[in-house]
């Protein structure tokens, strides 16, 4: 491959710049935080959203030191409750800022049978993968169809929704919920200019799971994990590219049919050993 078009590829979605405002939701850590760092280096002003403002305030800083002249403002804000969306929405607006790339990051994982999951568990991940995630796309799609320029958003949705297994029946129904919308959703506005992606990973080196840094090592060496920088890489280039669902580590599609069609034979069995990781 020639060195030019290496260099296209590799900036596929750059922009001038500060011309240009993106908003990623989970930004404080792991995968959020590497979609931060790349649009920064794309070119993009970043609006990071997340429920711990600390966090958020240290990629601001990393941000800023790595690509001078960006802007960056934060907000710490709770996205898994009624009304959270038009909240940050109305919070942009009064700043005068203008979306062009969506970036729904934020998630909570749980990997426990339904009936030990505590009731407010089950409603903050409904609310946060579905009902949040769904209104963030009616009102910044809304906003870019008025502005006429298009625009890109991403929801993270999940592998396990060709898993739904048990312990993670919760999980896996309000990650599948956001591919079928996301699906729907950018044949919708396509015409538009708008492009809508539905990231789906499987394993990510990250503390979303609750593994400890040593874990994550052995699984990133065995390859059963990609690092979260991977993850974001692949999934802003699936969005350029118009991908509507994509799974960024490819060896993993390879195994969807055998997931959908694992029998109860072979999923007692591990039932049983993955109860002692529940919780």
């Amino acid at each position: 491959m020639s060195l030019r078009k290496h260099t296209t590829c590799r900036r596929r979605g750059a922009v001038p710049q500060g011309t240009a405002w993106a908003l990623v939701t989970g930004a404080g850590s792991g995968i959020g935080r590497c979609y931060a760092l790349r649009l920064a280096a794309l070119g993009y002003n970043l609006v990071l959203a997340g429920i711990r403002p600390e966090p958020l305030e240290t990629v601001r800083r990393e941000i800023e030191t790595a690509t001078p002249g960006t802007r960056v403002l934060t907000f710490g804000i709770d996205l898994a409750r009624i009304g959270a969306a038009k909240e940050l929405y109305d919070s942009t607006r009064r700043e005068g800022i203008d979306i062009d790339v969506l970036i729904n990051n934020a998630g909570i994982f749980s990997f426990c049978d339904l009936l030990r999951t505590p009731a407010e568990r089950i409603e903050r991940i409904i609310l946060l993968h579905d009902l949040t995630n769904t209104e963030m796309c009616r009102l910044y799609a809304a906003d870019m169809i008025r502005r006429g320029k298009g625009g890109h958003i991403l929801n993270m949705s999940s592998y396990s929704l060709w898993m739904p297994f048990p312990g993670l029946s919760l999980y896996s129904a309000s990650k599948a919920y956001l591919r079928a919308f996301s699906v729907a959703f950018a044949k919708e506005v396509r015409e538009a200019g708008i492009r809508v992606t539905a990231v789906c990973p499987a394993g990510v080196a990250t503390d979303l799971y609750g593994l400890t840094p040593r874990w994550q090592r052995i699984g990133l060496r065995l390859g059963v994990l990609i690092s979260a920088d991977t993850c974001a890489r692949r999934g802003l280039r699936g969005l350029w590219r118009g991908r509507r669902t994509i799974v960024p580590d490819w060896w993993n599609r390879l195994w969807i049919p055998l997931c959908k069609m694992l029998p109860m034979a072979l999923i007692a069995p591990l039932r049983r050993f993955t109860m002692q990781f529940q919780k």
